[in-house]
């Protein structure tokens, strides 16, 4: 009897997933497999639709307004600030998508690597005089987290409102007595969608992978770097970590503040204040940046919108950092584009990765690259951790986005749009001499004479590249 009844609603629950699936679903072939593995694999196929499945822009996890965005909407006329006609169109884009404007009152320092970015971090955090806000996907214990530890208590006795928000899978190794001593010296912590049975199955996939450090609504920071020892110390397989990461100062970082004040009701139900936060404006015209959010409760995929707006305006070239380039068709067909079209696509990753399918993953599409012309290098020093896209001379993308389903589709992102041609310049030239102590990979007929079980491997870690 029992049996019955759970045979029964097992139809009941896949009828039911059925149906949603040939209302909301998206792309045909997307649908057609998920009902193929619903139909095939018993109970496991309902399991992995419910995990991995699920259409999250259709049936939000979380909606809150912007309570103001109004601030900006009045005070900054992007029309008048001075980008390139090509990239107005992206600017527009992410307007209309996210309501974030170009700023330009802005001063803006690129870091490089571990120790530059937190000397740079420490010294903004002992700076602070009303609130520290820090968010982070990974945060490990270790000599940097009891540094800020010192900090906080330092900041917190001085009447500093210090919050904390950390991702509940990323940072699954904080222990109990590091979160009690934030806690015990007046730090507000909160964990974004934490591991627990009942929300298992709606949360799991959906992670917080924004690294964001706001001072005084003045000072804020956001890349790739997050908080681990591995970015001093290096690691034990893969040596050095390489990232890179922004510290910005001006009207941009109010952007930031938002983000995280967003996030921070999610994970905290505790709403701030936010009209006790200035709008900080550096003196003069400075550096134009449009701040972009990205989520899986968005209605449009905007961070891969981005991407591939960048490469399709592309004259001259296109130039990627990224440890996870996993492309879906959308952005697999416009870096070929771009490629056959004659503009220079060069994609900069690590020889290898931290996650060894996710490796092999990677490597299946190296062989569409090749083919189409796109010049692919292997860093062989340490672990190359950056998620950066420069093009013409005009336009630098820096953030936490991988160019995979994950970040583009599933994740809770931000990353800083530069319309700089210094900074462009400048990123171009480290890029270049990155690439010439690399692997180049150029000649397609040499790597597709590769061993047969290396593309067995790399066809069997590909299949699983919609959920990587």
């Amino acid at each position: 009897m029992l049996l019955t009844i759970l045979i029964i609603a097992y139809i009941i629950i896949g009828l039911a997933i059925v149906a949603s699936l040939l209302i909301n679903g998206v792309r045909p072939s997307k649908t057609l497999a998920w009902l193929l593995a619903i139909f095939t694999i018993p109970v496991g196929g309902v399991l992995l639709y419910l995990l991995f499945g699920r259409n999250r822009r259709k049936n939000k996890l979380f909606s809150l307004k912007n309570e103001f965005s109004a601030r900006h909407q009045l005070s900054i006329d992007s029309e008048k600030i001075t980008i390139s006609d090509k990239h107005k169109k992206i600017s527009s884009l992410i307007y209309k998508t996210v309501e974030c404007p170009v700023t330009e009152h802005n001063d803006l320092t690129l870091l490089k690597d571990g120790k530059n970015t937190f000397e740079s971090i420490f010294e903004a955090l002992e700076s602070a005089q009303e609130h520290i806000h820090l968010q982070y996907y990974i945060f490990e214990e270790g000599s940097l987290a009891d540094k800020l530890l010192e900090i906080f208590e330092r900041k917190v006795a001085q009447n500093v409102k210090v919050r904390l928000l950390y991702d509940g899978i990323g940072s699954y190794s904080l222990s109990r007595k590091y979160l009690q001593r934030l806690k015990k010296c007046g730090v507000e912590v909160a964990q974004f969608l934490p591991f627990r049975f009942g929300r298992f199955l709606s949360s799991l996939n959906y992670r917080n992978h924004r690294k964001i450090i706001v001072v005084d609504n003045a000072i804020g920071f956001t890349g790739g770097i997050n908080i681990s020892d591995k970015y001093y110390r290096g690691d034990p397989h893969l040596g050095r970590w390489h990232d890179t990461h922004l510290k910005i100062e001006g009207e941009a970082v109010d952007f930031l503040n938002r983000f995280f004040i967003t996030d921070w009701y999610l994970a905290s139900k505790k709403k701030v204040d936010v009209s006790q936060f200035n709008i900080t404006k550096t003196p003069n015209v400075g550096t134009p940046i449009q701040i972009v959010p990205s989520s899986p409760d968005d209605d449009f995929a905007v961070m891969e919108q981005v991407y591939f707006s960048i490469m399709n305006h592309a004259k001259k070239y296109v130039y990627i950092i990224n440890p996870y380039i996993i492309p879906n068709h959308a952005i697999l067909q416009s870096l070929q584009t771009a490629a056959l079209s004659g503009v220079d696509v060069r994609l900069l990753m690590s020889s290898s990765t931290d996650i060894k399918w996710v490796d092999w993953c990677v490597r299946s599409y190296f062989e569409s690259y090749l083919k189409a012309g796109i010049k692919v290098y292997l860093y062989p020093d340490g672990f190359l951790h950056s998620k950066v896209m420069i093009s013409d001379d005009d336009i630098v993308s820096i953030g936490t986005a991988n160019l995979d389903n994950r970040s583009l589709q599933q994740n809770y992102e931000a990353n800083a749009i530069v319309y700089d041609a210094h900074l462009c310049q400048q990123m171009k030239k480290d890029f270049l001499e990155d690439c010439s102590k690399s692997i180049m990979l150029n000649d397609y007929h040499t790597f597709s004479k590769r061993p047969w079980i290396n593309k067995l491997i790399e066809g069997i870690a590909k299949l699983l590249s919609p959920v990587l």
